[in-house]
């Protein structure tokens, strides 16, 4: 009998062949997300660079609505800076049209703060969105295999207990079904971990430029005021 994959494949049993298809659904769900969150996160970087410089520019000629109307864009609707600081640019200039800021300036100021705040918890738990499934997938996925190895070393087990004897013939259709579903559920951990390690540090750096840029944008509050 030849060991290769596709015999191996050929005498999977039942439980085998239903470890391999919820570990293929979790590779592609795991597949899915990456692509996503890639993509995301590239645009995320690409606009915001180019916001950045622009909203700067709008702020420096004390020109708050247009710094707004950037920030509303459609050629920034992925750039977590402008996501963040549009709320806060929408609460100072709610309270300049109020009087707040003649009034109270401090408060004025916490006001945008606590809009800021709101604002980065928001859109960091999205940029966050399905990275916990790759975590999940990348902690469960060898676990799933071993479930399918363990049902395959019984089966050759029982081979051999059947036929009385020890020899390769007895036992390779539950060595196929253990090889197999160990190596898969490797294959779809491996690279949804390294997914994950990359993408954890790209949100984490996401988060120190929101926090940098909401920093900068109440400090321009409580220096230029109106």
């Amino acid at each position: 009998m030849q060991f290769d994959l596709r015999t191996m494949a050929e005498h999977m049993g039942g439980v085998a062949w239903g470890v391999v298809i919820v570990l293929a659904i979790m590779s592609i769900y795991s597949i899915g997300v990456m692509i996503e969150r890639y993509y995301t996160y590239s645009q995320a970087t690409k606009q915001s660079r180019k916001y950045a410089p622009e909203v700067a520019r709008f702020l420096k000629q004390g020109k708050i609505k247009e710094a707004i109307d950037v920030s509303n864009g459609k050629n920034v609707k992925h750039s977590h800076l402008a996501k963040v600081l549009v709320l806060g640019l929408q609460e100072w200039q709610y309270q300049i049209e109020t009087g707040e800021v003649q009034r109270d300036k401090e408060a004025a100021v916490d006001a945008a703060k606590r809009a800021i705040q709101r604002a980065t918890a928001v859109n960091l738990a999205d940029l966050k969105r399905g990275l916990s499934g790759l975590a999940t997938i990348g902690s469960t996925a060898p676990f799933v295999g071993l479930f399918g190895t363990t049902f395959g070393i019984i089966n050759a087990f029982s081979g051999m207990a059947l036929t009385g004897s020890g020899g390769i013939a007895a036992i390779s259709a539950g060595i196929a079904e253990a090889l197999i579903t160990t190596a898969f559920g490797l294959f779809v951990a491996v690279p949804a971990v390294w997914a994950y390690n990359y993408f954890a540090g790209k949100v984490e750096g996401f988060n120190v430029e929101m926090d940098n840029s909401s920093s900068e944008l109440l400090d321009y509050f409580i220096k230029k005021g109106t």
